[in-house]
């Protein structure tokens, strides 16, 4: 059966037409009228788009549900959001949902034919600005814009991303149907053993749940932001997997471990100010390097923002012991607060499931050595295992919201040994604490931070403070790297 016949001028003609204009402006249909009986009800912007927008009903079918001129085309109505890191980037809110995992007929499937393939293969996007930092009921989205559409295809190397990642999801089950004579009881396995394998998509959520296919966030910002025009540096190589992306490591560290920082910035042509004067961040732009590119950041790499690799060195000691904390993300405290999202639906629980950590270690000589001297010992890359998240990290998001809903957040001047206040030097101001989940007792902690001591741009439950940081302690890293070989 075919989906909903259009011209693709046609559609154009018609998104055209309601580009920067709100979902209730456009419902013709008066879609949002069940919202009043039904102020939870999902998938409202979507149901505008197709009744209201295109004159066709809503339905769960499995295949694509627009014919464009002769190609089935599958419509996604998508949340986008202004990014807290770059408030001129939009990303997006959360992760697109494909189709269904149905483990007794993808066993039977080849990926050019798969019901997966052929919901992704042609899509036609459209992109509402979700513009409240907080969640909303469905009647609210009538105010939320209409911003963008494209006809999005895959390239080959992405294609190529999604086919690794779809046959691992069916190998997996094709290897559970053949082992137990009771697969449903092992099909759970599918979203936590896969997940340090999958690049592109995810599946969402856990048996006995029915599970979907999802393309990962990160995967989807990227979509977002080409689209809007920011556009990430592409590497020379092509990277199908995880495995090519350690494939490459490995012969970056046989090339070049035991070489020095200083070695490293030259041998690849970094410039920098002086050498026994060296900030941290050099060692992100030496891991670009060698990876063909040119960028400082790896953020600004298109592979490693759609793998969702977060880059870190991390320094040991000559007895492999820690260094130092690691501080991983910033908290978007109206997001944290918020009463409607449950911990799985959490930036928070996002980071630390959907991101992996490259770890590119290092040896420090001594305290007193300077960076520059320390030697490049080889690649890890490190995933955050589930019971790690639902422990450590659902502690601290609990708690963090649990000091503001209670107000209990205080402030207080700091000390020094022998009861005195401490002044910072820079402002002369006292220095003050908060009592945000401390690194004395937690794994995962809450640690400020900023340029300027004096400014402090975040404000909570009456409180100004600093920009504040979820960080992991060094010793847990260096214990859970210790497990893993070198790349």
């Amino acid at each position: 059966m075919k989906g909903h016949f259009f011209h693709r001028e046609e559609l154009q003609n018609i998104l055209d037409n309601v580009l920067n204009k709100t979902l209730g402006e456009i419902d013709e249909k008066h879609v949002f009228d069940k919202t009043q009986t039904n102020p939870k009800i999902t998938g409202i912007a979507g149901d505008v788009i197709e009744q209201s927008v295109l004159g066709f009903p809503a339905d769960n079918l499995q295949r694509p549900d627009l014919n464009v001129d002769g190609v089935d085309t599958e419509l996604k109505t998508t949340g986008i959001r202004l990014s807290k890191k770059d408030e001129k980037r939009y990303e997006a809110k959360e992760p697109m949902s494909i189709t269904a995992v149905s483990p007794n007929q993808i066993v039977l499937e080849q990926f050019p034919t798969s019901k997966f393939w052929h919901k992704l293969q042609h899509m036609l996007l459209v992109y509402y600005h979700y513009s409240s930092a907080k969640t909303v009921t469905a009647a609210e989205y009538a105010d939320f814009y209409i911003r963008g559409y494209e006809f999005h295809e895959f390239n080959e190397d992405d294609q190529s991303i999604l086919q690794n990642d779809w046959e691992l999801v069916r190998d997996f089950i094709v290897e559970i149907q053949s082992k137990y004579d009771m697969p449903e009881s092992q099909y759970y396995r599918i979203s936590s053993e896969l997940r340090d394998k999958l690049a592109y998509i995810d599946t969402a959520p856990k048996w006995p749940n029915p599970p979907r296919f999802r393309l990962k966030r990160q995967v989807v910002t990227d979509i977002v932001q080409k689209h809007f025009g920011n556009k990430l540096e592409q590497l020379p190589e092509h990277y199908s997997g995880y495995k090519d992306i350690d494939d490459k490591c490995h012969s970056i560290t046989v090339q070049d471990a035991g070489k020095t920082v200083g070695e490293l910035i030259e041998q690849y042509g970094i410039v920098v100010k002086d050498m026994n004067k060296l900030s941290k961040s050099v060692n992100e732009s030496v891991i670009v390097k060698m990876f063909g590119g040119q960028s400082k950041k790896l953020n600004q790499i298109e592979l490693f923002q759609r793998f969702g690799i977060v880059g870190k060195s991390i320094t040991v000691t000559v007895e492999g012991k820690r260094t130092e904390d690691t501080k991983l993300f910033v908290i978007d405290f109206d997001e944290w607060t918020d009463r409607n999202i449950s911990f799985e639906e959490s930036a928070a629980y996002d980071f630390f499931a959907n991101h992996q950590l490259l770890c590119m270690i290092f040896e420090e000589p001594s305290k007193e050595a300077p960076l520059c001297n320390n030697k490049f010992l080889g690649f890890k890359r490190f995933i955050f295992r589930e019971e790690f998240i639902q422990s450590e990290v659902r502690k601290i998001w609990e708690e963090v919201r649990n000091l503001i809903w209670e107000g209990k957040l205080e402030e207080a001047v700091s000390l020094n040994k022998k009861g005195v206040p401490v002044i910072n030097p820079k402002t002369g101001t006292l220095k003050t604490r908060l009592n945000f989940p401390k690194s004395k007792e937690n794994l995962v902690f809450v640690r400020g931070g900023g340029t300027d001591a004096s400014v402090k741009t975040e404000k909570v439950n009456g409180i100004k403070m600093y920009k504040q940081f979820v960080w992991i302690k060094g010793s847990c890293i260096v214990a859970e790297l210790d497990k893993l070989p070198l790349l």
